[in-house]
């Protein structure tokens, strides 16, 4: 039985980047009883090499001109062309499907208008509705996470994770490295006591500017052309990244990570990543970047110690935070905490399901109190509040309790009570995303009702 023909069209070189040709060998590799062609051009930088190393045909192309793609696929006759090229758009998909009457899949990223059979948006980000004026009302819309394309290394079965005494930091700026960030991120991060691992490939122009200046770095470790990609993830603390193939890569490996756009196709992805507070930055900037990257590292180092495993002293504390006048004026209730009923309301939670409180600590820093209350049919009313003695906490207080809300406990809805005079307060909510849906009144005045709701 002759087996049936697939046809990639892509490309890679310095300029285009790889991350095309990659995400079309995980989806090639699906295909396992048809006979793959990738039709490719010559491009400087390219990574046709990765092609042939999994025993892929390649077909030359001069150009992107439609008459020659269409010449080849006239020739093998392909069950199905796979386009992942932003230089193909609507009109040519039509003029191909006019002259050959193939089956077009087309990978999509921006949400562009497309004249195919399949359209794959394979990102976190994607969303099937926005493609309704997009494509012909016969075309399948593959779209989100359930459809996002990992090569077979990130499923495997991983060593025990390898403990450092630094923490362990991954670069990863496309394999291209279109604007040369790797070495000013490594200047960034200079000042930091911590391993870096940086993956890049041949493509990367740069590259030997590259490797000549970290040769005599003893921290950093330079991966070319890796194959063990979701290995080198599985063993970082955190990544720096682009909001492209990659951020598919490390959310499915639980990573941490800074997200620096780089491209204008990575707007849609960025857009979503800021929207759902991931740490972002829409281009690179020095300053930026290491603001960025502290947060990144108190999030990391700062543990939830639930209540009722405090010891008798962070009891103390708590209630002094409690009671403190800066925090005191901001809650419901304005009296004076007594220790008898702090003790005993903390011995209370042990038996409880509607809510949790945790005392937030930096190794031995105790940086403020959060809490969820009212918890059920997945939501829960959340609070915060700052070691009065510290600032600039908020950001990490909040990220930590949102964190623990969604990925954790796996509510769908916050929603969270603030005094309209509590300017501060509402401003780093806004800054998370919640929204004000209405206001109400209490005893001590009126409140914003304000609700966060997880996309995801």
């Amino acid at each position: 039985m002759t087996k049936k023909t697939i046809l990639f069209r892509a490309d890679s070189s310095s300029t285009i980047g790889t991350g095309h040709i990659m995400r079309d060998l995980v989806l090639a590799s699906q295909y396992k009883e048809s006979k793959i062609i990738f039709a490719t051009q010559n491009l400087d930088g390219n990574i046709n090499h990765k092609i042939l190393e999994v025993n892929y045909e390649i077909e030359l192309l001069n150009s992107n001109d439609i008459d020659e793609f269409i010449a080849l696929v006239k020739q093998y006759s392909p069950s199905l062309i796979v386009i992942d090229h932003y230089g193909i758009d609507y009109k040519y998909e039509q003029m191909l499907k006019e002259k050959t009457d193939v089956k077009i899949l087309a990978f999509d990223d921006t949400y562009e208008k497309h004249h195919c059979d399949i359209v794959l948006n394979h990102n976190l980000n994607a969303q099937e509705k926005r493609y309704k004026d997009l494509i012909p009302s016969s075309c399948e819309v593959r779209c989100g996470a359930k459809y996002t394309l990992l090569r077979e290394e990130f499923y495997q079965n991983f060593p025990p994770k390898v403990i450092t005494d630094k923490k362990n930091v991954l670069i990863a700026m496309g394999g291209a490295d279109s604007q040369n960030l790797n070495i000013k991120i490594i200047k960034v991060l200079s000042s930091f006591d911590i391993s870096i691992e940086i993956i890049t490939t041949t493509a990367n122009k740069n590259l030997q500017e590259l490797q000549k200046y970290i040769e005599d770095k003893k921290d950093i470790t330079l991966h070319i052309n890796s194959n063990s990609v979701a290995t080198l993830m599985y063993n970082s603390d955190l990544a720096i990244v682009t909001p492209s193939v990659s951020v598919n890569e490390v959310y499915f490996m639980k990573l941490p990570f800074i997200a620096i756009q780089t491209e204008q196709n990575q707007q849609e992805v960025y857009n979503y990543l800021e929207e759902n507070n991931f740490l972002v930055m829409d281009r690179f900037d020095t300053d930026n970047l290491k603001k960025k990257f502290n947060l990144a590292l108190d999030i990391l180092d700062a543990k939830l110690k639930n209540f009722i495993d405090l010891s008798e002293k962070e009891q103390l504390i708590v209630l002094e935070y409690r009671n403190h006048k800066d925090i005191q004026k901001w809650m419901y209730t304005k009296d004076e905490i007594s220790l008898k009923n702090h003790i005993n309301y903390i011995k209370t939670l042990k038996n409880r399901d509607d809510r949790v409180y945790f005392l937030v600590q930096i190794e031995n820093k105790n940086i403020g109190v959060v809490d969820l209350t009212d918890i059920e049919n997945e939501s829960a009313e959340l609070g915060i509040y700052a070691n009065p003695y510290l600032k600039g906490y908020g950001k990490v207080l909040l990220h930590k309790i949102v964190d623990y809300a969604f990925n954790r406990v796996h509510l769908k809805k916050l929603y969270a009570n603030v005094y309209t005079d509590n300017s501060k307060a509402i401003a780093l909510y806004k800054k998370f995303h919640f929204q004000i849906v209405q206001t109400s009144q209490d005893e001590n005045g009126e409140l914003y009702n304000m609700e966060l709701e997880q996309k995801i």
